[in-house]
């Protein structure tokens, strides 16, 4: 088979199916900000910029560190790795992933002339749950972590620091829709591993869907979904005061159950779709909600 080019196998590692977490998060806490009657333009681009940097970062050190520690194997299961298959070397992948921590660490500076200093604080968490995801003293991805972090640092940090960064008051409202983000970005992880479960299984890679067993996955899945809608539900029905939002919540249910049953007859590679599927659903949920505050 004929290696992919240089060009097409770091827009592999960039793993664009997965970048619509990182802006719906984003997009989710501008909205909040904007029924708030407090939007901000700039922070609410450096927000978007840093997300998307911090992710790419996130996905470069999973890549690089995988390979290092053995956990991904030539003609894996899924997007294809680079540096596995020898299309990326893997000191040029270190140096992507530090320099994209690094541009993301120079956006979030300018976010201080918006904010405090204890930003600092949060952007050095970030850096530090990114790599920690894949390396460390107890890789989170390995210990069947990755949807917690998925859910702190794709749902909880960004949208209520944006939100807050573009002039919304922290509220309950804005914090269950975080932990709503969360949810759905976390079941576009549930998917990556149910996918790959067998072959994380024979590395020793202990994914929840390894810890659980694959088939718990669609239900987790399901359930995910379920609490996403009834956090938004709750959410929407105090910041519009009307009934019609629930619509929304109500659809992105549908949908995510029907992806649940699709899964629950799929495996390997048959997968991957609905990995993106799970991606756009949820950036196609925040920027409805955006449409809706905005009207």
């Amino acid at each position: 088979m004929t290696s992919p080019s240089h060009f097409s196998a770091w827009l592999e590692a960039l793993r664009l199916r997965t970048l619509p977490v990182s802006v719906a998060g984003v997009i989710t806490g501008i909205a909040y900000a904007i029924a708030a009657g407090g939007f901000s333009l700039i922070p609410a681009i450096l927000c978007l910029i840093f997300a998307l940097l911090a992710q790419i970062a996130s996905n470069f050190a999973n890549e690089y560190y995988d390979f290092r520690n053995g956990l991904d194997r030539p003609g894996r299961t899924g997007p294809r790795r680079g540096v596995t298959e020898g299309d990326i070397t893997p000191a040029a992948m270190l140096s992507a992933t530090y320099g994209t921590i690094a541009l993301a660490a120079a956006v979030g500076l300018c976010l201080l002339f918006y904010g405090p200093w204890w930003l600092i604080l949060v952007g050095l968490v970030v850096a530090v749950g990114l790599l920690a995801y894949s390396t460390g003293p107890f890789p989170l991805s390995h210990h069947g972590l990755g949807e917690v972090a998925v859910i702190f640092f794709f749902g909880l940090v960004p949208v209520n620091l944006t939100a807050w960064l573009c002039g919304c008051p922290w509220s309950w409202n804005v914090a269950a829709g975080s932990l709503a983000i969360g949810f759905m970005g976390a079941n576009v992880l549930i998917v990556n591993n149910f996918r790959d479960t067998e072959e994380d299984r024979a590395v020793n890679k202990h994914t929840l869907s390894v810890i659980m067993g694959a088939r718990h996955m669609p239900r987790l899945y399901a359930l995910n979904a379920l609490a996403a809608a009834a956090l938004t539900a709750f959410s929407f029905l105090n910041v519009f005061s009307s009934a019609a939002v629930l619509l929304l919540p109500a659809a992105y249910l549908l949908a995510a159950l029907t992806i649940a049953r699709v899964m629950s007859q799929r495996s390997g590679a048959e997968l991957t779709p609905l990995l993106g599927c799970t991606a756009m659903l949820m950036s196609v949920f925040a920027l409805c909600f955006f449409i809706m505050a905005a009207l």
